[in-house]
């Protein structure tokens, strides 16, 4: 069988996984201010529709706890399949809604996919990209992430004109019937798509299936030569991590309390938490509601523009990630985001009143403050841009290259199963937060956003440059996360000896292992 060999390829068509995740978000922001949506499942307010929302987070909550033992037993390549099989049927579910349990099942059950490969994606692409574009690799993830939102967004800004358009009462409900079922095409060609595209090398080495493992990293890293000196020292630090691990036991969930592990695994999980606390995801789920309590006229087309500039502000990240570091990104992506949401909430508290149109859920805007309201709209989209640059795409790479190879998935998908504990969390309390207390919700997330600062100063160590098998190097030396440590990778050292025949690395048939 033809294998795809490209790096670039191989991590780019996995991250449709990710566009999934993206489709997910966007899922509802659409279709909120139908009157197709509306009618159909007759006006879901407050906490009823932030049920509707957190089923999806639900369900991925559940797939992400489960997509170690996947990601494990089947290997990283098939558990991003099972996963799409199981969005394509959640997205058949919801399509074909007669009431809101069923989209509620069909959202948990797409959710479930969402968890899987958003856990399993950065893993497959880390353990695939070599060290030196590893952080751009991975944040191909983010960048399918952010075109699945914006896709999935404007099928639902056309199809809401179906029927005789948003506003009309008697509005068709193919409206949101045809963009729920539209998801399920990425996800098709997901699973079919995958067929052609190696398993990770790392996670055959760890299976003992090291001939496949060397053929492997042979051909995505030394064009199909597997005597070439980069190949051979990668292979070697692959072999001598495995070993040792098995040495001191690292497999079970019982690795990921000890003491030097412990630190990790809660980084993990806080960058992840602290991505969805930052108040990215309430900016995508409930944009709408926010333009609407900014004055804005068309508050679905103002809201699109910011699907736009995450798509397009990703991709500084994703050229320069290497060069930047993560730590770096972190802290000042922390900061740009607290700063914009503490002047959208100043605005907002300044000129603001309560809302009188009965039964709406935005209980304050802005009335004839056009300038103000200009303000928070840029603060909206500056915000956007900032995440799309920092947070968005480091929040995936980090956790996915700081654990060794036996827990990375268990690790992995701790930190993301944490990811969606907290969107679920805000995606059911938002909307009753923003009937409730308003223009006030900006500054709680402008304070987590200066929480996540202070935090990230003192626990993220800068991980650019090092190979996987490193992390122990960085995490377990001397330097605390804000001192300057040395650069460089101690594989170009060892690639340099192979080459001068300093260091012999033995045929794969003689690699004797522990079962």
């Amino acid at each position: 069988m033809v294998r795809v060999t490209n790096v670039y390829a191989i991590c780019a068509f996995a991250a449709i996984g990710g566009g999934l995740f993206g489709f997910d978000i966007s899922s509802m922001s659409g279709v909120l201010g139908t009157n197709a949506y509306k009618n159909y499942f007759n006006h879901p307010l407050g906490s009823r529709q932030g049920g509707i929302t957190a089923a999806m987070p639900a369900g991925s909550l559940l797939g992400a706890l489960i997509s170690s033992y996947l990601g494990d037993y089947f290997s990283r390549k098939i558990a991003i399949q099972i996963g799409g099989i199981i969005w394509i049927i959640g997205s058949i579910i919801q399509a074909a809604s007669q009431n809101v349990g069923m989209l509620i099942a069909g959202r948990i059950i797409a959710g479930i996919c969402v968890g899987i490969t958003s856990s399993l994606v950065p893993v497959y692409q880390s353990e695939i990209a070599p060290k030196e574009i590893r952080g751009r690799i991975v944040s191909l993830q983010q960048w399918a992430i952010t075109w699945g939102i914006l896709i999935q967004y404007f099928i639902q800004y056309g199809c809401s004109f179906i029927g005789g358009g948003p506003n009309d009462p008697a509005q068709s409900p193919n409206a949101f019937r045809i963009p729920w079922g539209v998801q399920a095409v990425p996800a098709v060609l997901l699973v079919v798509g995958m067929i052609w595209f190696p398993k990770s090398p790392r996670w055959l080495a760890s299976k003992d299936r090291w001939d496949e493992a060397l053929s492997v990293l042979a051909d995505i890293h030394g064009g199909g030569n597997p005597n070439d000196p980069k190949v051979l020292a990668e292979y070697k630090e692959i072999e001598d991590s495995i070993r040792f691990e098995r040495e001191i036991a690292i497999s079970s969930y019982n690795a990921l309390v000890k003491p030097k592990m412990v630190k990790r695994v809660l980084l993990g999980m806080s960058i992840q938490m602290w991505s969805q606390l930052c108040g990215m995801n309430v900016m995508m789920y409930y944009i709408v509601y926010v333009m609407q309590g900014a004055g804005v006229k068309d508050p679905l087309l103002t809201a699109s523009i910011q699907y736009i500039i995450n798509v397009l502000m990703t991709i500084p990240a994703i050229l320069w990630m290497d060069r930047w570091g993560r730590r770096p990104t972190l802290l000042l992506g922390s900061f740009g985001m607290m700063t914009w949401l503490f002047i959208s909430g100043a605005l907002q508290g300044a000129y603001g009143q309560p809302a009188t149109e009965a039964g709406s859920e935005v209980t304050w805007v802005l009335v004839n403050k056009t300038q103000q309201a200009k303000a928070i709209v840029a603060c909206s989209y500056l915000f956007v841009a900032t995440f799309a640059t920092s947070w968005g795409p480091v929040s995936w790479t980090y956790p996915a290259e700081i654990y060794p190879l036996k827990i990375r998935a268990k690790a992995v998908s701790l930190s993301t199963a944490t990811n969606w504990a907290w969107n679920c969390a805000l995606a059911f309390a938002v909307p009753p937060l923003l009937r409730s207390i308003n223009w006030k919700m900006y500054m709680i997330f402008a304070t987590f956003n200066g929480c996540a600062l202070i935090h990230m100063f003192f626990t993220a160590y800068e991980t650019k440059g090092k190979t996987l098998e490193e992390m122990d190097e960085v995490f377990d030396g001397p330097f605390k996360p804000w001192q300057k440590a040395p650069v460089g990778s101690r594989m170009d050292e060892l690639a340099r000896d192979i080459e001068a025949g300093k260091v012999k690395v033995g045929h794969v048939s003689d690699v004797k292992t522990d079962s």
